[in-house]
């Protein structure tokens, strides 16, 4: 089920809500789990069944670190629970399942066709005469890199001692399919919302909020992205093209992936207040950001500090050597590359961020890039982000490699692109790719936005909300571009 539908917003959203705040807060959890499922399985029931099995192995997981521990359900954790406590052979078991048993459902639905393919590809290239990999059609399950690493989260802080336990299944459950942040994050780990799952405050304003974050995803979506997303698709469409209209192009893909993306991390934050949750903020203007460093600190920040916390500063962070600095920090975003998508593409993808990231640190703060004006470090930082999303969005290597030769103009424009003028630069794309550009760096974030709603915010919000609606009557249906991920 996909927010920005007739269905959600009419039918299940309302539904759901009622339901919630006529319940009592006992059963309000258990509401929640269900209406998840729901949401989940909508479209394909056997996802559904899928998480529920992640889920219990996971929950069972939890139960025996507890229960290994030696302490009660209730009360102070036992100290082999206890952050900086000792841990037993068994606990870390537990531990290696949970991650195994959630690694192995990612790399079966999401790698298996990629490792399939390039390991039948050596195969041939060595004549061995027959696949060395059976080959399966396997369908991805929608969000799976997102609930998968949610509930890593859930082991890790329990063994960690950030975290208790749940106890109760349903609760668990609820945690684990919540279905603002189920389906493309953000990616809510369990530390941060355990507290949240036991009490909750439910207020007026809160719920204002909601409906503000809410609305204004919404808009992002609607009334940007998906306009934006035509200049995108045109321009990839098109084979060989000028050097400027594949600069408009990736800069088009670029705005709409940002108000795609951030606009869902805006609409599961809305409905969450809804229900009295408060996630994390997700992006943080990352197209202001003057270097890629910073630029990691700012987009898709869930994904960023999950990566840092359970990988990166596992791995030694910082605290050996420069170069196993470099090392870690290269593959830390080649496996956020590979966590995106199994294709070569992702991987070139994240390598490029990954070396970014290195060369950055190698230069250090003093460096002459450093003195440069701000506007001129954000404008080159922009730059590199672009024709790093040449990866993303390109279907293949090849079409990447001819769409970068294009905004180099190495390449010569073909008789499609001569043709792709009048329908890329027509008055209505450039109005709202000039509208995207000036939200992105002249105007507040969401979540700056929100902080004091006046009477005029709110009456702008609600002029946004209808005009929404009205526009999603008149387009076809567009998922989120994380869905696929």
């Amino acid at each position: 089920m996909v927010f920005t539908t007739h269905l959600f917003l009419f039918y299940y959203l309302p539904a759901v809500l009622l339901l919630y705040y006529l319940l009592p807060f006992r059963w309000r959890t258990g509401l929640i789990a269900v209406c998840s499922y729901i949401f989940y399985g909508w479209a394909n029931p056997i996802w559904a069944v899928l998480m529920f099995l992640s889920s219990g192995v996971d929950y069972i997981c939890g139960l025996v670190l507890l229960r290994l521990s030696g302490g009660p359900w209730e009360g102070d954790l036992p100290p082999m629970l206890q952050k900086g406590g000792p841990r037993g052979r068994g606990q870390k078991t537990a531990l290696v399942v949970s991650i195994v048993s959630n690694m192995a459902l990612l790399a079966f639905f999401k790698y298996y066709g990629f490792a399939e393919e390039n390991l039948n590809a050596m195969s041939r290239f060595l004549g061995f005469g027959h696949d060395l990999v059976p080959v399966l059609h396997v369908l991805l399950p929608v969000g799976i890199s997102f609930y998968t690493f949610k509930s890593m989260s859930y082991a890790i802080d329990v063994y960690a001692g950030d975290a208790r336990p749940m106890v109760n299944f349903v609760d668990f459950c609820c945690f684990e399919a919540f279905f603002p942040d189920l389906v493309a994050g953000p990616i809510v780990r369990y530390g941060a919302i355990e507290q949240q799952m036991r009490a909750r405050s439910h207020t007026p304003e809160k719920f204002a909020l909601g409906v503000t974050f809410f609305a204004l995803g919404m808009a992002k979506k609607i009334l940007i992205a998906n306009p934006l997303a035509q200049i995108a698709d045109a321009a990839f469409a098109a084979g060989s093209l000028s050097w400027y209209d594949a600069w408009f192009g990736i800069s088009g893909y670029a705005f709409q992936i940002y108000f795609d993306f951030s606009g869902y991390s805006d609409m599961a934050s809305g409905l969450a207040l809804m229900m009295g949750f408060v996630l994390i903020q997700n992006f943080n203007s990352p197209y202001k950001a003057d270097s890629i460093t910073e630029f990691w600190r700012r987009w898709h920040i869930s994904l960023s500090t999950w990566l840092r916390d359970y990988l990166y500063i596992p791995l030694g962070g910082n605290r050996g050597s420069n170069v196993r600095t470099y090392i870690n920090l290269l593959f830390v975003m080649l496996v956020g590359g590979l966590w995106h998508g199994a294709s070569w593409n992702f991987v070139i993808w994240g390598a490029i961020h990954g070396f970014m990231l290195a060369f950055e640190r190698f230069q250090g703060k003093e460096s002459f890039y450093c003195r440069l004006p701000e506007p001129v470090r954000v404008g080159i930082t922009f730059a590199i982000v672009c024709i790093t999303w040449v990866f993303f969005r390109a279907k293949t290597f090849a079409q990447a490699g001819t769409y970068l030769a294009c905004m180099c103009g190495i390449s010569s424009p073909g008789l499609r692109a001569a043709a792709l003028a009048p329908s890329l630069y027509t008055g209505y794309h450039l109005a709202i790719f000039l509208l995207a550009a000036i939200l992105v760096w002249q105007s507040p974030n969401s979540w700056v936005f929100s902080r004091r709603l006046t009477l005029a915010r709110a009456s702008l919000v609600g002029g946004l909300a209808a005009l929404s609606v009205f526009f999603l009557w008149t387009q076809t249906e567009n998922p989120f571009i994380y869905f696929q991920f």
